[in-house]
């Protein structure tokens, strides 16, 4: 990885402290260790590179429509939505950038640094406003002595291209800060991605009044658009063929460890899509009974059960979160296939309650039902029956957590959304969300006969409401013992 511009004049040596700076700020209207030659002569000789003519992406039409929906619902109050900013992962080095669910949501833009802004009209509609950083200047050399400069990082769109593309209005990033200072009557504010913007609102904003803004945007995308759908489809199309990559090298995993099978994956996230949407849970043998495992440098082993929890995530930022449990040598033993099959069953009645006018814990509480009759009908749970065991949680112990979530452009998607609109909620068609059921045996847990511990099962599927019931967006993968068997044996073979 290169360096930016260090000064090596003389002079500049001797000045120890500017010197171990990278060149970002300009010194008395000069760069230290440039020359005037040289920043004369980089002013000029490129070519113009302006696009124009330019198509809107795909969700134009979606974010317009999700704009209009949010000024509707806050009428007559000025809405700031940051994008915001990089990261220091170590020194002079930033983590790849994220853009916020709020900001994508409602402009299709991912880039750093950028504001959404929905200011009132005396019509109680807004005008929205993106604000983002335009192309680097070449009079100034900003963008080669910069280190967010276009030559270092590479091109961005000009404002007027950014307008094309997202349909919005764009203005320079640089002069939000001033227009918000000066702004009066009531504002809301997306925080905690933008330091500069909540300090520019400090008077003008209050946390309660903040918060329900956040919370209704995470409730917004409890329903998802047609666009929405087929991106999460879209996901759930490239994580099984990342399942598929991964079964064909289970063989070079066993040669090394749990960490291939997490860069086969990622391989596979990052040529389909953007990323991954979460860290990859690449669980062999006993690890499998930990939920988030996500260290995956552990051994593969034949004979053991690798649990596998990954999703890919679209360019668009949409993402899947599927689980297979398979055995490592394409064949479960009895015991291995006694518990997986419980699972399997668990998921299906999970999977039948998922439709229209359900409750959001219906799948939940129909898969626990069947997870608690087979831990009884093992004799794990003594003599009680199995709605005393349902009663008092006692399942919980092997079967740990909820068996579901939302799903969208986060894997824990509309989480701040409240309990009413959510966990207490009412499906309805356009939802989006997993069912998940799994029993784990932890390797020290004398409640359970010895061949059990370590063994560790999960089942995840993406299911959409419909009108007349659900849609497995994952069906592509498949879910009974016998069929993970046999797609395996094809796959290695």
């Amino acid at each position: 990885m290169s360096e930016e511009l260090i000064p090596e004049t003389p002079e500049q040596e001797t000045e120890e402290n500017e010197a171990a700076e990278p060149i970002k700020q300009r010194k008395n209207g000069l760069y230290p260790g440039v020359s005037d030659e040289l920043a004369e002569n980089m002013k000029s000789g490129w070519a113009d590179t302006e696009l124009h003519g330019l198509e809107p992406i795909a969700q134009a039409e979606h974010t317009a429509a999700r704009r209009a929906a949010l000024s509707a619902r806050f009428p007559g109050e000025r809405l700031v939505i940051p994008a915001g900013n990089l990261k220091t992962r170590s020194n002079d080095t930033e983590y790849a950038f994220r853009a916020s669910t709020e900001y994508a949501y409602l402009t299709g833009d991912q880039t750093q640094d950028g504001v959404l802004v929905l200011e009132p009209t005396g019509d109680s509609g807004h005008r929205a406003t993106i604000y983002l950083l335009p192309r680097s200047n070449r009079e100034n050399g900003e963008f080669w002595l910069d280190g967010q400069g276009e030559l270092w990082v590479g091109r961005r769109h000009s404002l007027a291209e950014a307008e094309q593309l997202l349909g919005i209005p764009a203005k320079d990033v640089r002069e939000i800060a001033a227009a918000l200072t000066e702004a009066t009557g009531p504002v809301r504010n997306v925080r905690g991605h933008d330091a500069s913007i909540e300090a520019a609102l400090t008077d003008k904003v209050t946390a309660e009044r903040d918060e329900e803004l956040r919370v209704h945007l995470s409730e917004a995308r409890l329903v998802k658009d047609a666009f929405e759908i087929a991106e999460l489809q879209k996901a759930c199309d490239a994580t099984a063929r990342g399942f598929e990559d991964v079964v064909r090298s289970l063989d070079k995993a066993e040669a090394t460890s749990e960490r291939f099978i997490e860069g086969t994956f990622f391989l596979r996230a990052r040529i389909e899509g953007n990323d991954i949407g979460y860290g990859s849970i690449c669980a062999a043998g006993p690890h499998a009974t930990t939920l988030h495992w996500v260290r995956n440098d552990g051994a593969v082993r034949s004979g053991d059960l690798l649990l596998l929890d990954a999703g890919v995530e679209t360019n668009e930022l949409y993402t899947a979160d599927v689980t297979r449990t398979l055995p490592i040598n394409g064949t479960f033993s009895p015991l291995q296939r006694k518990i997986y099959d419980a699972v399997y069953e668990a998921q299906e009645a999970g999977i039948a309650a998922v439709k229209p006018g359900a409750t959001f814990r219906d799948f939940h509480d129909a898969s626990q039902r069947v997870l608690a009759e087979k831990l009884v009908a093992w004799g794990l749970l003594g003599d009680l029956s199995v709605d005393k065991v349902l009663e008092l949680g006692l399942q919980r112990r092997w079967t740990l957590h909820g068996t579901g979530h939302m799903l969208g452009m986060d894997v824990h998607d509309c989480a701040v959304a409240r309990t009413e609109a959510y966990v207490d909620g009412i499906l309805e068609p356009g939802v989006c969300l997993t069912v998940e059921p799994g029993l784990y045996f932890q390797a020290d847990d004398l409640t359970v006969p010895e061949e059990y511990r370590g063994i560790g099962v999960r089942i995840e599927d993406d299911i959409l409401v419909t009108e007349d019931g659900n849609r497995n967006l994952s069906d592509q993968l498949p879910r009974r013992a016998d069929e993970v068997e046999a797609w395996m044996a094809q796959l290695k073979g």
